[in-house]
């Protein structure tokens, strides 16, 4: 196995582990034997624990930096851009579901002694999307509180989902769950801005 592919099998296994379990709760010796590897050759691509878990969280952030830079950069100033925007942004936490599990944990204290991640990653796209949102509402709406709230409202689906009669919790992976969230996002988004879709 190459370096650049063991390195990318630990950061894959690394991030499912992290997503799932939190930093605090998954060991260096867990990731490398869920890889298949012994934990000299993790850090000996990786680094210790830190380094992976930084490594990791670059990764998601790098993925998110992307996608919310081509969904700003595509928005309108009006409720319909404001929409698309929305609309990617579920989409984006649906296809890659362990970056908000990796952030739900963070929200927990998990990693607590890492603390320059949100400064590093999480403020530049709030107000990347502040900014874009802020174009299509009017003075009277609080842009930072609408961003973080469908931040919070997505993630916590996305990880929590919603539980229902048959006592199953529903989730992004389930189509009709997915499309029930997402209707009702745009409303709350719709009704927040005050405008008409």
């Amino acid at each position: 196995m190459s370096g650049d592919s063991a390195r990318e099998r630990i950061l894959e296994v690394a991030t499912r582990l992290f997503a799932e379990l939190g930093f605090d709760g998954t060991s260096t010796r867990f990731i490398a034997e869920a890889a298949g590897l012994n934990i000299a050759t993790v850090a000996y691509h990786v680094g210790n624990k830190r380094d992976l878990y930084l490594a990791v969280m670059e990764r998601a952030h790098q993925r998110e930096r992307a996608a919310l830079e081509q969904a700003t950069a595509d928005i309108t100033p009006d409720v319909a851009g404001v929409l698309r925007l929305l609309d990617r942004y579920v989409d984006f936490c649906a296809d890659n579901p362990d970056i908000p599990a990796l952030w739900m944990h963070r929200w927990l204290s998990d990693a607590s002694d890492v603390a320059h991640l949100e400064n590093a990653y999480v403020q530049p796209l709030m107000e990347m999307v502040a900014d874009a949102v802020g174009k299509a509402a009017g003075d009277d709406v609080d842009i930072e509180y609408l961003v973080w709230s469908v931040i919070w409202c997505t993630h916590g689906f996305a990880r929590g989902g919603v539980l229902r009669g048959d006592g199953e919790r529903h989730r992004m992976d389930d189509p009709s769950a997915l499309i029930r969230f997402r209707a009702h996002m745009r409303r709350m988004v719709t009704a927040t801005l005050g405008l008409s879709p």
